[in-house]
């Protein structure tokens, strides 16, 4: 049976020892090289792995657990809501994943991709199994950095994959294709971006600008989850449990809908089920409220999450890292400018300032932490 090697390396390091433990026929648990030393050796623990692969070389680890045949990868989730998981991904699911996404992309042999986010993570090491395995150029770099992925577009990169943050220290004309994800969309977006909608469990994103690749299914339940279903999709956790019902659907527990636009129906994915917020008996959902309060000339970033209220159910709690910390915005402020856009319930009630918001290392909001922060 197969073994499972955890890879404690980053940039083009851990591309080659990828390379190596897939040509004899185990399988890679990436390893983010940003965790402390105790959190990496829990998770490989925790994993079943039976070495790690490090700048020193190979070392066995214990007896570990096997993974079958046929295993690529086990990706650690970003742990956003709790313990990361282990989704195995098999060969045939990246495979599925890089085609179908190149084929939406248009991906010529005049392209190369640039991988410059965590490669511990499925959006970052996802442009590299795109690479290898469309047999497109490559550049991997260690980390982002700003002048770094600029110097490489110089250099003949014309495909990334951002989230939002980076994207905004780099001028994003300097590629034909910037694949985004990972958290909120920004407002008027460039042209030559496409907004992704999937997760680790999906090896990648699986719906370009709310629509689905060739070979993915969407399906909205009766209580607005969205299900997926496709070739790409996890075969397993790696403690053997599965988010795949018995016909095949993945229950993301995200909740969605589909829109109405210019450019025909849409999937609009309205936040996390578990994130919603319940105030006087109405729905709210943060992305919506943050997306608004975001607009503030007072606020650099915002979260909003639920907290407690034994009149309301939940209050509707801004979470605010101020422009200029020495002026924030007021808990009038943000109502005043929410009531332009949307209902007065959707409104904040408090406001928290914070010096920054608690995130996950993409850059997801951890909505579980922010709620105790507030007073």
């Amino acid at each position: 049976m197969p073994d499972l090697v955890a890879i404690a390396l980053d940039g083009e390091a851990l591309v080659h020892a990828l390379l190596a433990v897939w040509d004899r026929g185990d399988t890679a648990l990436p390893i983010d090289q940003r965790l402390p030393a105790d959190a990496a050796d829990a998770l490989v623990a925790a994993m079943g792995a039976r070495a790690v692969i490090d700048a020193a070389g190979e070392r066995n680890v214990g007896d570990g657990a096997p993974t079958e045949t046929g295993d690529a990868l086990v990706m650690a989730t970003s742990g956003s809501t709790g313990a990361p998981k282990g989704v195995v991904l098999t060969h045939q699911a990246i495979a599925a994943s890089a085609r179908a996404s190149h084929d939406r992309l248009g991906v010529t042999d005049g392209d190369r991709w640039l991988a410059c986010l965590p490669l511990a993570h499925v959006g970052g090491l996802s442009v590299v199994t795109r690479a290898l395995l469309n047999d497109v150029p490559l550049t991997v770099h260690p980390k982002f950095d700003a002048a770094a992925v600029t110097l490489a577009a110089a250099d003949g990169a014309t495909l990334t994959s951002l989230v939002p943050t980076a994207m905004a220290r780099i001028d994003p004309a300097i590629f034909r294709r910037i694949v985004l994800g990972g958290s909120r969309m920004p407002p008027g977006r460039p042209a030559n971006t496409v907004a992704t909608y999937g997760m680790t469990e999906t090896a990648s994103g699986v719906v370009y600008d709310g629509v689905p690749l060739d070979g993915v299914d969407v399906r909205i339940a009766p209580d607005s989850e969205i299900l997926l279903r496709g070739p790409m999709l996890l075969r397993c956790y790696r403690d053997g449990s599965s988010p795949i019902d018995a016909d095949g659907w993945l229950h993301t527990d995200d909740a969605g809908h589909w829109a109405d636009t210019d450019d025909g129906v849409r999937l609009s994915v309205d936040g996390r089920r578990g994130d919603m917020i319940v105030t006087g008996g109405e729905n709210v959902w943060p992305e919506t409220v943050e997306a608004v309060l975001a607009r503030h000339p007072l606020v650099a970033e915002v979260g909003v999450a639920g907290v407690a209220d034994e009149t309301w159910g939940q209050r509707v709690t801004a979470f605010v890292v101020p422009t200029d910390p020495t002026h924030p915005p007021t808990v009038d402020d943000l109502r005043l400018h929410t009531r332009t856009s949307l209902p007065a319930f959707m409104a904040p009630r408090d406001v928290v300032i914070l010096d920054a918001l608690p995130r996950t290392n993409l850059h997801k909001i951890r909505r579980n932490i922010l709620s105790t922060l507030a007073p």
